[in-house]
């Protein structure tokens, strides 16, 4: 049974960074596919990232590109790093773990996190 540990999350300004971190726990870290969604009180759960088993293939939503990254280690880990986070990033991110290529939808995704809440203040 697959079990996804987020941490990292907290409280920063706008134009800060921080680095979520994932720790997956059973099964083969390295045959799975990760990602990285976020939800904000009132919306839906959204994409922001994901990367694929070998860390050759990665997609980002567009309103992230150039200041996320995400990163996976060959162990149990896959990182997110946030660069000039601004308040509308203010949300719990998950992490989430699928078998299968990269995918952007939620519903894609078998395993989850319990989320970690990044609050950026303007």
């Amino acid at each position: 049974q697959v079990h996804l540990v987020e941490s990292g999350g907290g409280l920063v300004q706008a134009g800060d960074s921080l680095r979520l971190s994932c720790t997956h726990f059973g099964g083969s870290f390295g045959a799975y596919t990760m990602g990285w969604f976020r939800q904000a009180p009132g919306k839906q759960r959204e994409f922001v990232a994901t990367i694929s088993w070998g860390g050759r293939t990665t997609d980002y939503v567009a309103s992230v590109k150039g200041r996320f990254t995400i990163s996976r280690d060959n162990a149990d880990k896959v990182y997110l790093q946030m660069n000039t986070l601004r308040p509308e990033d203010t949300a719990v991110y998950y992490c989430a773990a699928r078998t299968g290529g990269p995918r952007n939808s939620p519903e894609d995704y078998s395993y989850w996190g319990q989320g970690t809440q990044v609050t950026v203040s303007s």
